[in-house]
């Protein structure tokens, strides 16, 4: 029976951090979701979206006590990408309105504010939960060493970052251009696949999953890249951005010869 009480000891740590965890979100989105009736535009949330992964990682790390080499690389890696994903948005949003998703949202839902709060902004926290997993599993776990996995997730951690950031940036570039209102970028990376920037965030999450790998129980955190892959290829951003643009020849065209999702990968 003595081996149970090291197995309840780690089970309860861990529900702690996961209420920790939930509580954190559910504060967090609630104060974007009185943000966004205040500005009368629940786009915002996408500018949170990134920070909010940096304040569970930070939240779930308290009270620092027990930091090793692998904890630091991986909160530093969430930081970075949090930062850079929030500050591109907020960019690319500033002065523009609400979002034409959220807008036509507005315009059709009935009950619009608590449906809001429920499909938008809890539903989004219940999504940065869960994929957040990798990050608390190992933010909960001590004295934890580095590996040959870990190497090769920060390795394909990084493609995805610059995938996301490198698609991003260009297609500001591409945007500033006033040659090229109302055209498709199709060049740079997004000539190997129509979402690199999505593509890019998909592939980092894998990264972060592989470096928990090696932590106890962590292939349950396989859940976290999985489904960040099937949200941003399935339902809340390849669709909704194809959508848009179906019915254009130029878009059409470009879709017949380029992958949607993974580089050179047609379906």
């Amino acid at each position: 029976m003595l081996f149970c009480i090291p197995l309840a000891n780690k089970i309860n740590i861990m529900s702690e951090y996961l209420i920790t965890a939930a509580i954190t979100v559910f504060l967090f989105m609630l104060m974007v979701f009185v943000l966004a009736l205040l500005l009368k535009d629940n786009s915002i949330v996408d500018i949170f979206w990134g920070l909010g992964f940096i304040v569970l990682a930070f939240v779930s790390l308290y009270p620092f006590n027990s930091l090793d080499a692998k904890k630091i690389v991986v909160n530093l890696l969430i930081l970075v990408w949090g930062l850079r994903l929030s500050m591109h948005i907020f960019k690319r949003n500033h002065g523009k309105g609400e979002d034409f998703r959220y807008a036509n949202w507005r315009r059709t839902w009935k009950y619009f504010i608590p449906r809001s709060f429920l499909q938008v902004f809890m539903l989004q926290g219940f999504f940065m939960l869960t994929i957040s997993w990798p990050v608390l599993h190992i933010n909960s776990n001590n004295s934890i060493k580095f590996g040959m996995l870990d190497i090769a997730g920060i390795l394909i951690f990084l493609t995805g970052f610059l995938f996301e950031a490198i698609g991003d940036y260009q297609m500001v570039v591409f945007k500033k251009d006033t040659a090229n209102k109302g055209k498709l970028i199709t060049t740079g990376l997004w000539k190997y696949t129509r979402h690199p920037n999505y593509f890019g965030e998909a592939l980092l999450w894998w990264g972060i999953g592989l470096m928990a790998l090696p932590v106890v129980d962590g292939i349950y955190t396989i859940l976290s890249p999985i489904v960040i892959t099937i949200l941003l290829r399935y339902i809340s951003g390849v669709p909704m951005l194809e959508k848009k643009y179906e019915g254009r020849a130029d878009w059409e065209a470009y879709k017949a010869i380029t992958p949607v999702f993974v580089p050179f990968i047609k379906k």
